[in-house]
């Protein structure tokens, strides 16, 4: 059956012409492609050979490119790279998601999850961006965020509740082995109170005894939830932190709940996303997995 290219030179010939138009030069040529000088040099005079054309000039440095080389060049490239396109499509890309959270949220929630996600769901590729500030969907490329606050979020925003923030005092079982656990404001200014940037603890101890005045206890700040955290880990107080991101802590015993009471504020995490969904598919997944993992926090 006769070919339907009677001209064409053999495409690895083409190849090699494109690589060494670029460079003008079998060395760096050769080096790109993986293969000797001599390989290089023996493909360009095969085809200059099949077009009956010279298409480099040799210079005492390098390679020149002439009318017939250069002209041909631009259309040999043209062609690989339409060629390439392709190639490319009849193999989609991984889908991607961006997800926008906080760095509290990321290291004392997400991230302890994030093996389930990658088991589940190998075909997405997910990827975490933890800042403080409010993350715009479209400039700064994220699909979806996870917010603290209460709505509303701002217009052209899908906006569902993750899970209400109900906060708790936790602090390491090791600080209640010289003192008794505080049942009392007396017992309770015997202990450092650990700050997060939220700082629950006037609204917490005035629920939990109304009947006292502001605690003068000793007091330790910072500006993260989860140093807050990592502290009352260490033993250094007793912080206030919302339930879901110490239940893991709380049930291996690096924690423990100090008073029965849950304080709920009037505001929570919340999954956000523009109503116009750039990768639908993968969005969906990742919500529902979020809402999975919210269920069984």
């Amino acid at each position: 059956m006769p070919s339907g290219f009677p001209t064409l030179p053999p495409l690895n010939a083409l190849r090699i012409f494109e690589v060494v138009a670029r460079h003008l030069n079998f060395r760096l040529a050769a080096e790109e492609l993986g293969v000797t000088q001599a390989a290089v040099a023996q493909q360009i005079r095969g085809l200059e050979a099949k077009l009956a054309i010279r298409l480099f000039t040799r210079m005492p440095r390098g390679l020149a490119l002439t009318d017939a080389g250069r002209s041909y060049s631009g259309s040999v490239r043209s062609a690989l790279s339409m060629i390439d396109e392709a190639t490319r499509l009849l193999t989609p890309e991984p889908l991607h998601v961006t997800v926008s959270v906080t760095p509290s949220f990321a290291s004392r929630w997400l991230i302890p999850r994030l093996g389930d996600f990658s088991e589940r769901y190998p075909d997405i590729d997910l990827r975490v961006l933890a800042t403080d500030r409010i993350s715009h969907f479209h400039t700064d490329g994220v699909d979806i965020a996870v917010r603290y606050g209460a709505p509303a979020f701002g217009p052209g925003l899908n906006v569902e509740c993750l899970f209400e923030q109900r906060i708790i005092a936790v602090a390491s079982p090791m600080l209640f082995k010289a003192r008794q656990r505080p049942t009392c404001v007396e017992d309770l200014q015997r202990f450092a109170l650990l700050h997060d940037a939220h700082d629950h603890w006037p609204a917490f101890t005035a629920t939990l005894f109304p009947d006292h005045a502001s605690l003068t206890a000793k007091h330790l700040r910072f500006n993260q939830t989860s140093l807050a955290i990592e502290a009352a880990i260490g033993g250094q107080g007793i912080a206030l932190a919302t339930a879901a991101f110490v239940s893991e802590d709380i049930e291996a015993g690096r924690l423990v709940q100090v008073f029965t009471l849950q304080l709920t504020v009037n505001k929570g995490f919340y999954l956000v996303w523009p109503h116009r969904m750039r990768s639908a598919y993968g969005l969906q997944v990742v919500a529902q997995w979020f809402r999975e993992q919210a269920g069984s926090s």
